[in-house]
């Protein structure tokens, strides 16, 4: 067997590989799973001295799921735990829960990251090392997008504060995070042409 044949098609996200007896239960599973998984994430949260937005797994979680589940998954996934977050489920970073809280962009801004990184990889944006960090740098620039102007409008400040204390402080950590999705990733996706 030739490796062109054993390797993936485009099209495809790492989810679909999964075997799908019955399609619609595997995708429930994945979705719910999806949005606990970032439930738990978000519990991974460590303050940051001056700044509101503290340090967490959630937004890692969320790119993740949206490159592994695909657009439409992936998007479920997000909106299902953003709508009960702010039901009252208690799964907001530090255990928030509610919509009246000047983090909630970011939580919408991961919705559609989360999106737009699953329909990247359905397009094989999650392939190699490269692929994969313009993903992942393109997910984290639209989580940003939604999430700071929303904190300088519902904190009272300028965007410029905004800016200061609701990205800088968190470049290091998403380019480590994007390191990880780049080693971690385009092996799964080997590993899968192996086995397939």
């Amino acid at each position: 067997m030739s490796t062109a044949a054993a390797a993936p098609r485009t099209g495809v996200v790492l989810a679909d590989l999964l075997p799908a007896h019955r399609a619609r239960a595997r995708d429930l599973a994945l979705v719910v799973g999806g949005a606990v998984l970032t439930g738990l994430a978000a519990q991974l949260s460590v303050p940051v001295p001056g700044s509101p937005v503290p340090v967490t797994g959630q937004t890692f979680a969320a790119l993740l799921i949206g490159v592994s589940l695909g657009a439409g998954r992936g998007f479920l996934s997000l909106a299902l735990y953003t709508l009960l977050g702010m039901a009252g489920v208690p799964w907001f970073s530090e255990g928030a829960s509610g919509a009246g809280f000047p983090t909630l962009g970011y939580v919408l801004g991961m919705l559609v990251a989360a999106t737009v990184v699953g329909a990247l990889a359905r397009r094989g944006g999650d392939r190699s090392v490269v692929r994969t960090a313009g993903t992942m740098v393109l997910g984290s620039a639209i989580i940003y997008a939604v999430g700071v102007p929303y904190l300088a409008v519902s904190a009272g400040m300028s965007l410029s504060a905004a800016v200061s204390v609701g990205l800088v402080p968190f470049l290091l950590g998403d380019a480590l995070k994007a390191a990880l999705a780049m080693g971690a990733l385009p092996a799964a996706w080997k590993l899968a042409g192996r086995r397939g």
